[in-house]
C-alpha cells in the first residue's frame, strides 16, 4: 500500500542556521550610563539599550550597501560605532533624572546574556579595558 504525501509535506521548508562568525567594531566609546540613556531618547520615544554580563550598551549599524550585506551573509556584522557603561547587575527598566525633561525618562534594557554575539562583545570589551 503507497504512503498519500500530503499537502504539508509536498511543501516543507529548509531550515537552516548560519550564526555570526565576526563582530566588526568600527568606533567604541565608554560613557556614563546617564549618558547612554540620554542618546537613547527620541522625539517619538525611548529606544532599548541592551544589557550582558556586567554592561550596559547601545550600537548603531553600518548603513547596508552591497559589500556590508555581502559581508552578513558570510556571517561578519558591522557597528559602526557602539557605547556602553558598566552596570554589574541587571534592570529591567533604568531611569533618567533629568532637567532637561521636566522629571524622570524610562529606559527599557533587554537582558541579552543568552546571546553569543552579545556575550562576546561583552567579554571583549572587558578584556580591552584591562589592557
Amino acid at each position: 500500500m503507497e504512503k498519500k504525501t500530503s499537502e504539508k509535506e509536498k511543501r516543507s521548508v529548509k531550515v537552516s542556521f548560519s550564526p555570526i562568525k565576526e563582530l566588526v567594531v568600527h568606533e567604541i566609546i565608554k560613557v556614563s550610563v546617564e549618558d547612554l540613556l540620554r542618546e537613547r531618547i527620541t522625539p517619538s520615544g525611548t529606544m532599548p539599550v541592551y544589557w550582558c554580563d556586567g554592561i550596559v550598551f547601545s550600537f548603531s549599524s553600518v548603513p547596508m550597501n552591497k559589500r556590508v550585506v555581502d559581508d552578513y551573509l558570510d556571517g561578519k556584522i558591522h557597528w559602526m560605532e557602539a557605547h556602553y557603561a558598566d552596570m554589574e547587575n541587571y534592570r529591567e527598566v533604568l531611569e533618567l533624572n533629568d532637567e532637561h525633561y521636566n522629571g524622570s525618562m524610562k529606559v527599557r534594557a533587554i537582558d541579552t546574556s543568552k546571546s553569543l554575539l552579545h556575550s562576546e562583545f561583552s567579554k571583549w570589551v572587558k578584556a580591552r579595558e584591562k589592557q
